[in-house]
């Protein structure tokens, strides 16, 4: 006996694999074009030179598997939802909810796989092909079309139900299935968001400058970090969530638990002066599974020392001194600038003492501007 709504079966077997919202898009050419084409043009991007890439099949979702005729767009909520969700201590509030636990590319991706399984075997004509967020998928539109949510002006996906705290994936079928109907607009005249951003990478609703965006800094450039950066990252050491939490979306989302998405009893002990002193078999043993691992061990330290200097707070210091020993240039050249920030006669002593020896360049030229700070505050 065959399926009497395909659609709907599909979207039950997504249900039951384990994702929180499930639905169907067609496939057709994207309605975004111009803007994309736009958004790469004025440099938006940053580096991420990977979004320049294979521009036409990103426009086009048709031209990622030539067979397929429909999308299942699947969600997983990620945040837990009631009351205070801030974990505690001074590193895991300023980490994005979503790098908490395990790594969603690989948990999503196993999901989609025992998804596909079901469908080829109800339907053993019919091709399949998986992403998360790891094709040139245009992922939030499609998930509009699919009924998932509507665009918010954060840029992020918006569903009524579970706000913006949602990790996308697809599966491609060479199946014919019937489309759920597309989400309008939930922001209304609501500008929470780009108001709550600290360094303006919202400069107009729908729209993300990728070059002022502290999650873009904190886990995609993974090289010295501009002085004027710096100073704007706050305490942020992986991510950001705050054009999210400003949405009044978030304020009251459905409750769903994932233990998967938990931070796990490891990782959770870990302080800033911990990450920052971290040495590599920590660093793999802690941060296995976890997807914090995409901005790389230095990456993480220098974005501890960062934190740690926008804090002025002095009982870093030294964690700081420490860390102006480490193997590495990057994390030398950031730790020196924090020791210059949060200041004091042991932050001093400690860059004169590190001036005598240090040899590379580029660190030399951070402790002579840390020091110069200090002058100054004495004039």
């Amino acid at each position: 006996m065959g399926i009497e709504n395909p659609s709907e079966q599909i979207r039950n077997w997504a249900l039951e694999v384990g994702f929180d919202r499930a639905g169907i898009a067609s496939l057709s050419a994207s309605s975004y074009s111009e803007e994309l084409r736009g958004w790469l043009e004025r440099g938006e991007h940053a580096e991420m030179a990977y979004m320049s890439r294979r521009i036409e099949v990103r426009l086009d979702p048709r031209d990622i598997m030539p067979s397929a005729r429909s999308v299942v767009c699947v969600a997983l909520q990620y945040s837990p939802l009631q009351g205070d969700l801030r974990e505690e201590g001074d590193l895991w509030p300023r980490v994005a909810r979503y790098a908490h636990g395990t790594d969603y590319h690989d948990l999503m991706k196993a999901r989609l796989e025992e998804l596909a399984g079901r469908v080829r075997n109800a339907f053993p004509d019919c091709a399949t092909r998986s992403y998360v967020d790891t094709g040139p998928v245009l992922e939030r539109e499609l998930a509009v079309r699919a009924g998932l949510g509507a665009f918010g002006k954060n840029t992020m996906l918006l569903n009524e139900e579970s706000g913006s705290w949602l990790l996308l994936g697809e599966l491609f079928l060479s199946l014919e299935l019937e489309p759920d109907v597309a989400v309008t607009d939930l922001c209304g005249s609501c500008t929470q968001c780009l108001e709550a951003c600290p360094t303006g990478a919202l400069p107009s609703a729908y729209r993300l400058d990728a070059n002022r965006c502290i999650s873009y800094w904190t886990i995609e450039y993974r090289g010295i970090l501009p002085r004027e950066i710096r100073s704007q990252l706050g305490g942020w050491v992986f991510g950001c969530d705050l054009c999210q939490e400003a949405c009044p979306w978030n304020g009251d989302t459905l409750s769903v638990d994932h233990p998967e998405m938990r931070l796990p009893s490891h990782r959770a002990e870990l302080t800033l002066s911990d990450l920052l002193r971290i040495d590599r078999e920590q660093y793999v043993e802690r941060f296995r599974g976890s997807p914090m691992k995409r901005a790389k061990q230095a990456g993480l330290q220098r974005n501890a020392a960062v934190a740690m200097g926008n804090s002025k707070d002095r009982r870093y210091v030294p964690a700081l001194l420490e860390a102006l020993h480490d193997d590495s240039d990057l994390v030398r050249i950031h730790v020196a600038w924090a020791l210059g920030v949060v200041g004091g006669e042991s932050a001093r002593s400690g860059l004169v003492a590190r001036r005598s020896v240090e040899l590379e360049p580029k660190v030399l030229q951070e402790i002579d501007s840390a020091l110069h700070r200090f002058e100054s505050l004495e004039e």
